[in-house]
């Protein structure tokens, strides 16, 4: 599944116009505060400027800005809920997204792409902790399997232009992100800044308890996304052609867990409980990231570090819009 060639340059991303796809979001919002440490020209444009959906617009942006490299983080993304209750735009959106993006870039003369992908691309119950050699070995996990299919195409279409036309490629799969520019809406958030949110409020309106989703069983691992975005610059700067590689902490902890961490970092005293009629989601999921770790990279930003730090700038911005220099957490 993976073949990885390492480049010959000392750095792959020196002097180059380099497009990170979806800036605004948490992931590209992460990764052009890395790249602001590179010696490269670094390409955006807001979703009110570009829909990424409409093929004949994006081919347009691109001929005209030329990109050498491109970053593809733009997606549509969201929680359990959302994801069950809008399919059609979880499958479309991000399918549309990733095929134009590729298609006009190649057609273009991009040299290089680095597709973000996500760790639920991997069968529901995959062995733990998840290999690579796992993707398509099982049914996937239904609350999200309209995201995970059309992540899984554009991997795939990634590997084909590979083969048929020698473009090079870096696919990551990475775990559970979290971190500043994150989504804090009540509907539509994942797991981390929805429970930051809820205990936040229940602190603050003197709730003597919470009810959270799911039996608090589920097993997860967290990566904060300046470890990811740090990763993806090593990966694209080091080695030519990744199919695909798993990026991820390594450590793991329940929901039940994260609630009562979160819960002593916001400084909510009252009780949690958890409601076992909602979905739970996959038992378990924890990615191995050994290759990566065997390539030289590992992550420095611990979980309650991360945790406080995305606390403490919600409390100052509830919009989570507030972001420092890159190397803040990793130092």
């Amino acid at each position: 599944m993976i073949s990885s060639i390492k480049t010959d340059l000392v750095d792959a991303l020196k002097g180059k116009r380099v497009w990170v796809a979806g800036h605004q979001g948490m992931v590209g919002s992460a990764l052009v505060r890395r790249l602001e440490c590179e010696n490269c020209t670094i390409l955006t444009v807001s979703r009110s400027e570009l829909d990424l959906t409409q093929q004949a617009d994006t081919k347009q942006w691109i001929e005209d800005m030329r990109p050498e490299v491109v970053f593809v983080a733009a997606a549509k993304v969201g929680g359990i809920k959302a994801n069950a209750t809008y399919p059609v735009d979880f499958l479309y959106t991000n399918t549309m997204i990733s095929m134009n993006i590729m298609k006009a870039a190649v057609d273009a003369g991009t040299q290089k792409f680095l597709l973000l992908g996500s760790s639920c691309i991997y069968p529901k119950l995959a062995a733990q902790p998840i290999e690579e050699n796992a993707l398509l070995t099982g049914p996937l996990e239904p609350t999200n399997e309209a995201y995970a299919l059309a992540k899984i195409s554009a991997l795939k279409l990634a590997q084909a232009y590979a083969r048929q036309h020698g473009i090079q490629s870096i696919s990551v799969m990475p775990t559970n992100l979290y971190g500043p520019n994150d989504n804090f809406d009540p509907e539509n958030s994942h797991v981390i800044p929805a429970m930051l949110r809820r205990l936040h409020e229940a602190k603050m309106a003197g709730k003597e308890q919470v009810t959270l989703w799911g039996s608090g069983r589920p097993l997860r691992e967290f990566l904060h996304v300046d470890d990811l975005a740090d990763a993806c610059v090593f990966l694209m700067k080091s080695h030519d052609h990744i199919d695909l590689i798993n990026i991820g902490s390594g450590q793991e902890l329940s929901i039940r867990d994260l609630a009562h961490l979160i819960s002593d970092v916001v400084g909510f005293r009252g009780r949690i409980l958890f409601d076992p009629e909602k979905p739970d989601g996959a038992p378990r999921k924890l990615l191995n990231s050994s290759r990566l770790r065997e390539l030289g990279w590992a992550p420095t930003v611990s979980l309650r570090r991360g945790l406080e730090d995305l606390y403490d700038r919600w409390q100052r911005d509830p919009q989570c819009a507030h972001e420092t220099g890159w190397r803040q957490l990793m130092i």
